[in-house]
């Protein structure tokens, strides 16, 4: 997420009401997880294991839990509790906003576009010229839809993304300040989710078709011209490239990579990255010629151990 205008270190660790080190007037542009984080970027860590990784990332502030040695051309800000204090600086610059009718005055809806009856549209929301949107679909705050997309009854685009950091009192959820991002020609099915990023953006890139009752969780960029079946369900922070084709109620977990054309058959589960050009079946997930003939072998053993037993 960027912010409306440059900051300043100063003013960032005032919100927060932490100490920093750096200069007063180190420029701070905007906030991120790390995967997505940006020169001008703070990004946060609460534990010793991603140090490393979020002092060498890309952005240029550091809100942590230690006083560690800062690197050079960068800041840090330091926190009892950076979960928390990033969530205060994603309440301060994206507060909630309350609607007061289905479709808001800030809603930009594109020429020959037809909204059918009982949908919602949230604050900013930007769609695009003769696109479908079918009853009682939800569509929240800042949503980007492009144009020719069809969206059948009962969709949800926007929710908050699943994540929660584990506390003695309970879970705390992280602030989802993000969006989420339809291209032109997507068409989405009935009663499917769609999450929008924690500080980045939701992507579903040009030419995708999504059938009905697919989960799509935060942070999650799928590629130009996939296919994804019924009862898919697809984790955070997911990259799934062009051409890739998920049938029905495959599962795949957070942070990973499907490579452009793979196929992967139906109720899997994909727990690594994958590589393109390739058919997978199983759970795990391997390719699929390889697990047709596992389970062909595992049909032999009830017969291989009759015959041991007779010897």
């Amino acid at each position: 997420m960027k912010f409306p205008k440059t900051y300043t270190l100063k003013e960032i660790s005032e919100l927060i009401d932490s100490e920093y080190i750096g200069s007063d007037n180190f420029p701070v542009t905007g906030m991120n997880e790390i995967h997505v984080v940006e020169k001008g970027d703070i990004v946060f860590v609460d534990h010793p294991k991603y140090y490393e990784k979020a002092l060498n990332s890309a952005a240029s502030i550091v809100l942590i839990n230690k006083k560690v040695d800062c690197p050079k051309g960068k800041a840090l800000l330091i926190s009892d509790d950076p979960f928390s204090d990033f969530n205060k600086l994603s309440i301060h610059f994206k507060p909630f906003q309350s609607a007061n009718k289905s479709i808001s005055d800030s809603a930009k809806i594109g020429k020959g576009t037809i909204i059918q009856p009982n949908v919602f549209i949230g604050n900013n929301v930007l769609i695009g010229k003769d696109c479908l949107i079918h009853p009682n679909v939800t569509i929240y705050d800042d949503t980007v839809i492009g144009n020719n997309v069809t969206i059948h009854a009962g969709t949800i685009l926007g929710s908050d993304a699943f994540y929660y950091k584990k506390r003695p009192e309970g879970f705390d959820q992280l602030k989802s300040c993000g969006k989420v991002v339809i291209e032109n020609n997507v068409d989405i099915g009935a009663s499917c989710t769609i999450d929008r990023g924690v500080t980045g953006n939701t992507t579903i890139k040009e030419g995708t078709k999504i059938d009905n009752q697919v989960q799509i969780a935060h942070d999650t960029v799928i590629g130009e011209r996939c296919l994804i079946a019924s009862h898919v369900g697809i984790a955070g922070c997911t990259v799934i490239e062009d051409e890739v084709t998920l049938w029905g109620q495959v599962g795949v977990i957070s942070g990973i990579t499907i490579g452009k054309g793979a196929v992967v058959y139906a109720q899997s589960g994909v727990g690594r990255n994958l590589e393109g050009g390739k058919a997978y079946f199983g759970s795990p997930c391997d390719d699929a010629r390889k697990k047709y003939r596992e389970l062909a072998g595992i049909k032999l053993i009830p017969e291989l151990i009759e015959k041991v037993n007779n010897i």
